[in-house]
């Protein structure tokens, strides 16, 4: 990037370099009160970004929404009024809303390493601390203000990203603004040795190390841009740390999003060819699911003769009883009692199939109850091992009594594996055709109605509510209790799914199709935001575990994203 200085000749840009670094020049940056140490007094200065590396800010949560919807969410350029890291309504909703959180300091929220060497920093008097983050300065610097001021954290200067810098500089992207701030920093305080950089993403690291290499080598050129010292420049790679929203939150202000951007499309407020949007759910499979507990109770009992493999080679499952690879008719539902059915279940038998997938057979409690599997009979895939799909499951002839202390009873709840998706609205489109991505019914043109949802509207989230179900076209029964038979011919459920009517869409686009349930996990380079913290599902969201994956956020965003999903893995439990 230019320097800030006059474009023309050497004595006009000699006339910059004197006149724009000050103090008072580089306080406009801020949006802190207070006035800034001397230049004399400041021998070190201090950065450090904010979203998860200071605190664990909220991400599109991977249980709750599809790969290329999470690129969507976090991308500029899809809402007209911004997305996820341009609403401070999301930032506000974190944990329990602002209301509740401000009071008690966001207590949870912060990484506490960061914030103990950030309380270091206060203290050393001559160093010179700030906040650095690409958020816009607009929407967010009154409520990360509050935030800061309510943790006790005093930041000598607090800097977010400005529609204009301070000499009417516009900025490419958050990478070129923190850099612009960076070198105005070094050039006003030119008597510190020493800059520590602190950030959580390994791209942002790698380029502020770029940066400051040619930032020292301009220095000791000919004609150094200004007249200092090179400076020790350090940059700290910090462990990722994010955390999700409740879901029902995050899918209630990602309508809020849905609805402002509808809404300035219905007025004609948006650039041609902007189209309306609404959030559509895909159901990947419907069963009788397991809690966490029964899931470790089952592979503590069935699964003590693993093999000693490589990590990661065999996946624990162990969570689900098959009903059908598909979102369910309103007969199959009247069948097992409905979403939200509690069964009870009882392990007869155990098999492993071809040293490579684990399996429990189990019986309804008590003998009579109504129940219904697309399998030849009701199993539970314990785990799989290299190269297995839940689809083996129903080529198992062979399974092996228990003992006693094995035939373990548990209860189960009928229920969907549902991700969301933000597509364009279709009108004319059923809602059974838009539980599929990539629709291929041609959408009729759009009508003058109203298009808000009322968030507060338990009907207005088809995803998160139950009620009447859309009926796709009859399927055979494979096995059900109340006839005692069906036409299974011996054939699993999950090879029916692999048609071309209910192919299921990868993430790499809509027309490049993945046949059936591969038995393939999520994973991918959004990173998962479940696992320890804050109540998984419920309450406050979950943290991931560092290295899991990256987070995308301002300036590095993509639309694309893995859309696969597995019967084997992720998504959220309606």
């Amino acid at each position: 990037m230019s320097q800030p200085v006059a474009n023309g000749s050497a004595n006009g840009a000699i006339a910059a370099k004197i006149s724009t670094h000050t103090v008072t020049m580089l306080k406009r940056w801020s949006c802190q009160e207070g006035d800034l140490p001397s230049i004399q007094q400041v021998k070190s200065i201090h950065v450090y970004d904010f979203d998860n590396t200071l605190f664990a800010s909220p991400l599109p949560n991977k249980q709750v929404w599809n790969g290329p919807t999470i690129g969507q969410l976090q991308s500029p350029d899809v809402f007209v009024n911004g997305g996820w890291w341009h609403d401070a309504s999301i930032l506000a909703a974190t944990g329990d809303g602002v209301e509740k959180e401000e009071p008690r300091a966001w207590e949870g929220w912060w990484n506490d390493q960061i914030v103990t060497l950030v309380e270091l920093s206060m203290e050393q008097k001559d160093a010179l601390t700030v906040l650095l983050t690409g958020r816009s300065e607009g929407p967010f610097a009154d409520l990360i203000k509050r935030m800061l001021k309510s943790k006790t954290l005093d930041f000598d200067m607090i800097c977010l990203k400005p529609a204009v810098g301070p000499q009417n500089q516009k900025f490419a992207n958050t990478m070129s603004f923190k850099q612009e701030l960076l070198r105005d920093l070094v050039y006003t305080y030119k008597d510190a040795d020493e800059i520590r950089v602190y950030e959580d993403r390994p791209k942002h690291t790698k380029a502020f190390r770029d940066f400051f290499t040619s930032f020292n080598k301009a220095l000791l050129s000919p004609e150094p841009p200004v007249s200092r010292k090179i400076i020790t420049a350090e940059v700290i790679q910090v462990a990722e740390n994010a955390t999700s929203l409740d879901p029902v939150t995050e899918v209630a202000e990602v309508q809020r999003l849905i609805n402002a951007h509808n809404t300035l499309v219905k007025t004609r407020q948006a650039p041609p060819g902007i189209k309306p949007y609404q959030i559509k759910r895909t159901v990947f499979f419907t069963g009788y699911l397991l809690e966490p507990p029964v899931t470790e109770q089952l592979s503590a009992a069935l699964l003590d003769n693993l093999p000693n493999r490589p990590e990661g080679e065999i996946r624990i499952l162990a969570n689900s009883i098959l009903i059908t690879p598909r979102p369910p008719p309103k007969s199959i539902l009247d069948k097992v009692g409905g979403i939200g059915k509690v069964q009870r279940w009882r392990v007869n038998g155990t098999a492993l199939f071809e040293n490579r997938l684990w399996a429990a057979r189990v019986s309804p409690i008590p003998a009579n109850s109504r129940i219904y599997t697309e399998n030849p009979t009701p199993t539970i895939v314990l785990a799989l091992g290299r190269g297995a799909k839940p689809v083996d499951a129903g080529r198992i002839q062979n399974w092996q009594p228990v003992s006693s202390d094995k035939a373990l009873e548990f209860d189960s709840t009928v229920g969907e594996k549902v991700l969301l998706r933000l597509e364009d609205e279709r009108r004319g489109e059923s809602e059974y055709e838009s539980y599929f991505p990539g629709s291929r019914k041609r959408a009729r043109p759009r009508e003058s109605e109203d298009m808000d949802l009322e968030v507060n509207d338990k009907n207005a989230f088809p995803a998160l509510g139950s009620g009447s179900r859309p009926q796709p076209p009859s399927q055979p029964a494979a096995y059900s209790n109340q006839n005692n038979a069906g036409s299974h011919q011996g054939q699993s459920a999950y090879s029916g799914y692999n048609r071309d009517d209910n192919r299921r869409v990868s993430g790499n686009g809509p027309q490049q199709y993945r046949g059936g349930y591969q038995g393939r996990g999520r994973g991918g380079p959004h990173g998962g935001r479940g696992g320890r913290g804050r109540g998984g599902y419920g309450g406050r969201g979950g943290r991931s575990r560092p290295g899991q994956g990256q987070y995308k956020s301002l300036d590095d965003m993509s639309d694309k994203g893995p859309g696969g999903f597995g019967y084997d893995d992720g998504g959220y439990p309606y």
